[in-house]
């Protein structure tokens, strides 16, 4: 029997060793496999561990099909030379591998950075030291991407669009990098066996102060969603030495600090010397833009654009003969005029030298730009037709700032190459395309003649030209009507009063105009250029005006901000496919009665808002409780946006409180309240509305009877590094600007992505977020749109406001918050009937709306619902569908993807 028991166990362990062996030849026949034959990863993804969670579906596979991790395997080849030239060849010899993306090739990469590039002690270097190491190294991965797909458009003579803006608010570059390219996961590894944590580098970035509010952020997801659909598309734009500024709150109000985000260089950027334009100013005197390329990677792709960003240096840096004399500072005045170009983002234009600085920054960077596209259009095929720049050149003007683009092209066109000014306005009229952000007229852009005809002589001269063209084709359509021409004229005005109107210039000289939201595209039409409309529509062209839906990059809004959040969805829906095609989130509509599900949807918020909590401590040394309600607001401060109205409602809320006992007080929903956002330096009501709210919050943060139930707290420079902490942790949200008013609004997209509900007005892009998360899942209050002049109408004839607003302003101007005199501008914007934004009027109806919020997130599996509903009807809300948009409806532009080079 012992005999038999051994001869079964040896045979057993001989099958095993056989199968083990079996198994190991395998894996040795398929590494080979890789290693010799790159073709046979021809669009094999690779396969990320599986996730393992509560509820859903349970495990995921989740895939990537354009890993930079299977570019950087042996065996595959960066494209060669199309020539046979020796010296071509013996390059792409040296260099035809990808940069690898092993573990130990990473670590010496950040390691040679750290002592050849940034001359660090290679044995002992701080975490700014290894966060720009990283970076350098990271880069690297992209400048290779970036050469091997600028040479694929060029090769392809690919129509491109150029999109041009003068703000791009990026935020930070290393997590969205690592995320895009799919090298998270080991560079986190790498960083972490030589002592240092990817978390700690990542807070170590800067947020590229390029930027302020909504139409930067906007301008950033696009290039994000023009990359990742493989549409070749640049960015270009100034690079700012400082930003506009950095907030800090200093004996409660606002104060502007230089926001130096360039002190330790900026890793992400190449400096490239090689690209350089003459700019000229008052006719003579030249500045050089210097380009700086930073590249846009793609998600799950293999293409990479690039933000080009423009510096101004002196055509002269020096006048050695005063120097000498001894004048520095006549020496050196050319230099310091040319640097002062892109110093600031937005300086201030309450005074002359402002405006002329803010006409100066619009006209360098578009000039320079504008160079820039005839010269790749001319070199990538020599002997070209000038008729063809328009079928290979989109020029997209994101507002007004760029629009003098459509005079300088002319320019360029006429008296740089001998082009006729038919064919050059035939040109230009089919190239440009104009976003229009606005719907309030102070931000509808003018310039004095007087300034244009000083700093541009040649540019006003063409403009000029361009106004009495039209102006003939006008009245050919609409005759005499003096009404019709004055409205439609580019110029208006008399003497020193006559102004160049930069919104009709831009409607003039493009071929489609856009509006942002469903509601702000017909605003556009019948409020804003009525005229233009009526005048299109008598020539046959009823197509010039059409709406395109502003959306957000879900990549960075939720995959990168929201990491628990994203990987429920990726778990309930069986794929992470989602983050490239936001409408899978319609899936997870079945899981709406998941009790499962939505409790992990809780967990996930409840470690967002125990997120923020922490930074709130660490940064304003203010506690929260994470089982309050969250109910943020954060946005640039204007009065349209009315954050007055959120404040004054806190304080109705206080005073209700205030008058309790404390066992009734025991019965209401606690609530803390963030707001955050910029005023403009010279905007002296929005700084008051700032120095209200932290007044406010600093009274009800120390009140030992309310504080349990009621905090507000003002988060200072508000800007994309903390938004992508503070979004995530919203229970609700705030976009309440008056109806008719906000253009679209993009951060109300990202709070609703992130599991939050939007109390706000039917306005902008609420009305389509509405439609698409159902009325069950938003609260809406205030005047509709038709009903606001009526509404207005109303005030201003002295409508008797209701008394618990009435009790706010009396509990402000008790001292209750500080001297009232400080607020009186903020009061005084209401009264008299000079409320334009209708606080008043919607006072009653928003606090209604406040009480429907307390009451449904008592109930906390029906709000657990609210919160699945909303996002899972988030789909049409993704920048890749808007970018999509663009392209067919105007650019007119079709992917041009990198050939794969694993075969």
């Amino acid at each position: 029997f012992h005999k038999q028991q051994v001869m079964v166990a040896t045979k057993f362990l001989l099958h095993s060793v056989i199968g083990l062996a079996a198994v190991a030849s395998l894996l040795l026949v398929q590494l080979e496999a890789e290693v010799h034959a790159p073709q046979n990863l021809m669009n094999k993804p690779r396969v990320i561990p599986m996730l393992r969670l509560k509820g859903g579906q349970g495990n995921v596979r989740m895939t990537r099909t354009a890993s930079q991790q299977d570019l950087s395997k042996p065996g595959v080849a960066r494209p060669a030379p199309k020539d046979k030239d020796a010296r071509k060849q013996k390059i792409w010899e040296l260099s035809k591998g990808y940069k690898a993306a092993d573990k130990e090739s990473i670590q010496r990469s950040i390691v040679h950075h750290v002592e050849h590039t940034l001359a660090c002690d290679r044995y002992n270097f701080d975490d700014r030291s290894a966060y720009r190491g990283t970076a350098l190294a990271v880069r690297d991965h992209l400048v290779e991407s970036l050469r091997d797909t600028k040479a694929h458009y060029f090769q392809q003579d690919a129509k491109r669009v150029c999109y041009l803006s003068l703000e791009f608010l990026m935020g930070r570059s290393l997590l969205n990098c690592l995320s895009n390219l799919d090298l998270q996961k080991p560079y986190k590894e790498a960083l972490e066996e030589i002592g240092y944590k990817l978390e700690d580098m990542v807070d170590q970035e800067k947020d590229a102060a390029l930027g302020n509010g909504g139409l930067g952020r906007l301008a950033a997801c696009f290039l994000d969603s023009m990359a990742t659909l493989n549409l070749p598309a640049w960015g270009y734009g100034i690079r700012y030495e400082h930003g506009m500024f950095e907030q800090r709150i200093k004996d409660g109000v606002q104060v502007e600090f230089p926001d130096t985000w360039l002190t330790h260089g900026n890793p992400w950027e190449v400096q490239r010397l090689d690209i350089q334009y003459p700019v000229t100013f008052y006719g003579s005197e030249k500045v050089i833009a210097v380009a700086y390329d930073t590249p846009i990677p793609g998600y799950d792709t293999l293409n990479t654009n690039a933000l080009r960003l423009w510096s101004a240096m002196p055509d002269q840096d020096i006048d050695l003969a005063k120097f000498n004399e001894g004048d520095y500072q006549k020496a050196l005045a050319s230099r310091h005029r040319a640097l002062e170009i892109t110093q600031v983002l937005y300086p201030n234009d309450n005074n002359w030298a402002g405006k002329e600085l803010r006409l100066k920054q619009q006209y360098f960077f578009v000039s320079a730009t504008l160079q820039d596209v005839i010269k790749t259009f001319l070199d990538a095929k020599p002997g070209r037709k000038w008729d063809e720049l328009a079928e290979k050149v989109a020029v997209q003007l994101n507002d007004t700032h760029p629009s003098i683009g459509v005079a300088e092209l002319m320019r360029l066109l006429i008296d740089v190459h001998g082009v006729g000014w038919t064919l050059a306005w035939s040109i230009v009229t089919k190239v440009f395309a104009y976003t229009n952000h606005t719907v309030l007229p102070e931000a509808l852009e003018k310039w004095p003649v007087s300034l244009m005809q000083s700093l541009l002589p040649r540019i006003m001269e063409i403009i000029n030209e361009i106004n009495r063209r039209w102006m003939n084709e006008v009245r050919e359509v609409m005759g005499d009507n003096h009404d019709a021409l004055s409205k439609l004229s580019i110029l208006e005005g008399e003497g020193e009063h006559r102004m160049v109107r930069m919104a009709n210039l831009a409607v003039v000289g493009s071929h489609k105009v856009n509006g942002v939201a469903a509601i702000h595209a017909e605003i556009v039409k019948s409020d804003v250029f009525p005229a233009f409309v009526e005048y299109y529509k008598r020539r046959g062209i009823t197509d010039k005006f059409i709406g395109i839906t502003n959306g957000v990059t879900p990549r960075r809004w939720m995959a990168q901000c929201n990491p628990e959040l994203s990987a429920l969805i990726t778990k309930c829906l069986g794929t992470e496919k989602w983050v490239r095609d936001l409408s899978l989130l319609e899936g997870l509509k079945k899981f709406a009665d998941d009790e499962k599900v939505l409790e992990e949807i809780s967990e996930a918020k409840l470690a967002n808002k125990k997120r923020l909590a922490k930074y709130v401590k660490d940064t304003l040394n203010v506690e929260v409780d994470v089982n309050t309600l969250f109910d943020v607001q954060v946005k640039r401060i204007h009065e349209y946006k009315r954050q007055l109205l959120n404040i004054l409602q806190v304080i109705h809320r206080y005073n209700e409180l205030k008058k309790m006992r404390p066992a009734d007080r025991e019965k209401v929903q606690p609530r803390t309240i963030f707001i955050g956002g910029k005023a403009a330096a010279g905007y002296f009501v929005a700084k008051r509305i700032i120095a209200l709210a932290v007044a406010v919050g600093k009274v009800l943060n120390s009140d030992s009877d309310t504080s349990k139930y009621l905090k507000l707290v003002f988060i200072p420079n508000y800007r994309v590094g903390n938004a992508q902490i503070i979004i995530p942790a919203n229970d609700i949200s705030e976009h309440i600007s008056t109806a008719g008013t906000e253009a679209s609004g993009t951060s109300n997209m990202k709070f609703v992505m992130n599991g939050g509900i939007i109390i706000g007005t039917d306005d902008g892009a609420n009305i389509e977020i509405k439609e698409n998360v159902g009325e069950d899942n938003i609260f809406i209050f205030g005047a509709k749109c038709h009903e606001i002049a009526d509404a207005t109408r109303k005030m201003k004839q002295g409508t008797q406001w209701d008394h618990r607003l009435v009790d706010v302003f009396k509990t402000i101007r008790s001292g209750k918050f500080g001297n009232p005199v400080d607020f009186e501008p903020v009061l005084n914007s209401m009264e008299n009937g000079n409320d334009r934004y209708l606080l008043a009027h919607d006072w009653a109806s928003y606090l209604d709306a406040q009480a429907k919020v307390d009451k449904a997130f008592g109930d906390r599996r029906g709000w657990q619902k609210k919160c699945l509903l909303a996002v899972a009807g988030m789909g049409f809300f993704s920048t890749d569908r808007t970018i999509q948009e663009y392209a067919d409806k105007i650019w007119k532009i079709s992917p041009c993807l990198r050939p794969d080079p694993r075969g």
